[in-house]
């Protein structure tokens, strides 16, 4: 069984998905959060943050830590921090491709192993009264890049050019094959997902 550093939903979900066997535990670790560094870097950097304050209190287990950003133009775009800036976001993002890049790391036995998983999400025109609309909603509130693309969101989506699941937040091929070359058994209880 493997510990997730993370409480998101979504991560949860998506574990569940592909019947891992799991708890979760979040992690504390501070992220993050600077446009000095290239997407890829900051969300590998956090993912190990993540996974290795969980690790040292439970040296045991593997623990996978995951860190998702949005980014376009040189800019970082994590939650917004309310609807005004949720709506700034979108409007950026309308009618434009922009990147979802997701850091994993695997802690196992006082070992790293990491990989970045980079998705281009193009958004069709949207209106400000569209958008207004969508933000009310609530569901961009707690999302990197204020939006979901399993909600409500999908209708703004144009095409996604890479791995759906990392634009949920966890790219779940990259998960398995990194579990596999760090060595660790995603399914020891048969399949089915476990959370405390």
């Amino acid at each position: 069984m493997i510990i997730l550093a993370s409480g998101s939903p979504r991560r949860k979900e998506l574990l569940e998905q592909i019947g891992a066997s799991f708890k979760v535990l979040v992690s504390e670790a501070s992220e993050e959060s600077s446009d000095l560094l290239e997407p890829e870097e900051l969300v590998r950097i956090n993912a190990v943050a993540k996974a290795k304050a969980v690790a040292s209190e439970h040296p045991d287990s593997p623990v996978l830590g995951a860190d998702t950003v949005v980014s376009l133009d040189g800019h970082t775009y994590g939650k917004p921090c309310d609807a005004a800036e949720a709506c700034r976001m979108l409007e950026t993002f309308s009618g434009r491709t922009h990147q979802v890049s997701t850091g994993i790391a695997f802690a196992v036995k006082g070992k790293i192993y990491t990989d970045v998983v980079t998705t281009k999400v193009t958004f069709g025109p949207m209106s400000k009264a569209e958008i207004s609309r969508y933000v009310e909603t609530g569901e961009p509130l707690d999302k990197a890049g204020a939006y979901a693309v399993q909600g409500i969101a999908a209708r703004f989506i144009e095409k996604i050019d890479g791995s759906y699941s990392n634009v949920v937040g966890l790219p779940l091929h990259a998960v398995t094959q990194l579990a596999r070359k760090a060595g660790v058994d995603l399914y020891d209880n048969h399949g089915e997902g476990f959370t405390d």
